[in-house]
């Protein structure tokens, strides 16, 4: 079969297509045909060293495919099953052997590329607004990088919480798409400062809580524009990784929260992620949530994708296709 691989870390140029053997299911494990992979950040964190992997490695956390074969003492799944998953190192592949307790079953009314389009963003999104800070109607968030896969997922849950909610986006288009999503309020950061448009709009320190998926060039600014005991969630960090911070700081900006969610700790059960993935997909068949699945690419063009997306060139979600 084929699959990414990388020997040593650096730029999207150490991701190497290259011919492996397929590998066989053991007990309790199940091989699944790769359909998509989904592309995250995350991915090119563990690329470029800024999240160590011992290497050579396989790259990529979530996918859906299709259960090929079973090993001993599987009982849940069965060949032709349709199956998701995230937080799997290694899914940039054609084939991979999964953990039956990293799988949930993908429903009718569900593709499977949508499926690999929303398990880490998706459910990102969805721990943010239910567990992370509790949204309530009427409340204020800020969403940055608005257009991108969370950020359009998240637009669209706090909408169905009832917040107001502000976005910052990189250009016109992407703002056109914030819009489409339900944003109230839409920012174009090239043009202005981001912090001062939220404050003519709102006021000083207006806002409940701020997801903040960029992190260095927009945390210190998002933190002056929490109300007394707001949060801000850095949950990434797409312009790099955020400097240190006092605890001083935080209470000379009025007692506020600061967390560094990360998904794995939000459904670290079988249980936890069973339930969250079945809310998440039932929102999919109901059609109360949107996937937008920006770009297709060949699996074997995983290093271009790479550049796509830390060159912010990217909307909603691109899939890798085996």
């Amino acid at each position: 079969m084929k699959a990414i691989r990388f020997a040593q870390t650096g730029g999207p140029e150490v991701l190497e297509f290259v011919e492996v053997d397929t590998p066989e299911p053991g007990t309790g494990q199940v091989l699944v045909e790769t359909a998509a992979v989904g592309l995250n950040f995350i991915d090119t964190y563990h690329r470029s060293g800024l999240y160590p992997l011992a290497l050579p490695s396989g790259i990529g956390l979530e996918g859906a495919g299709v259960v090929v074969s079973v090993g001993v003492g599987v009982e849940a799944f069965a060949v032709g099953d349709r199956v998701a998953w995230t937080g799997v190192l290694g899914s940039y592949a054609q084939f991979h052997v999964h953990e039956v307790a990293d799988l949930v079953s993908v429903p009718d009314g569900v593709t499977l590329e949508t499926a690999a389009a929303v398990m880490l963003q998706g459910l990102t999104a969805q721990y943010l607004v239910d567990d992370t800070w509790p949204l309530e109607a009427g409340q204020r968030c800020l969403i940055h990088a608005g257009a991108g896969g969370v950020g359009l997922l998240l637009i669209q849950m706090a909408k169905a919480k009832g917040a107001e909610v502000f976005a910052t986006v990189g250009n016109e288009a992407k703002g056109a798409l914030a819009s489409a999503a339900g944003a109230d309020h839409v920012i174009e950061y090239t043009d202005v400062d981001f912090g001062d448009a939220v404050e003519a709009l709102a006021g000083p320190r207006p806002l409940d809580v701020v997801y903040d998926g960029v992190g260095a060039q927009t945390f210190n600014r998002g933190l002056s524009l929490l109300r007394r005991r707001g949060l801000m969630a850095t949950f990434g960090n797409a312009s790099g990784p955020v400097p240190p911070v006092s605890p001083q700081e935080l209470s000379a900006n009025g007692s506020i929260f600061l967390t560094r969610p990360t998904l794995f700790d939000y459904i670290a059960t079988r249980e936890e992620l069973a339930a969250k993935a079945g809310s998440l997909f039932e929102m999919l068949v109901t059609g109360s949530l949107d996937v937008r699945i920006g770009e297709r690419i060949p699996l074997a063009d995983a290093s271009h994708a790479h550049e796509l997306l830390e060159g912010r060139a990217t909307t909603g979600k691109v899939l890798l296709i085996p």
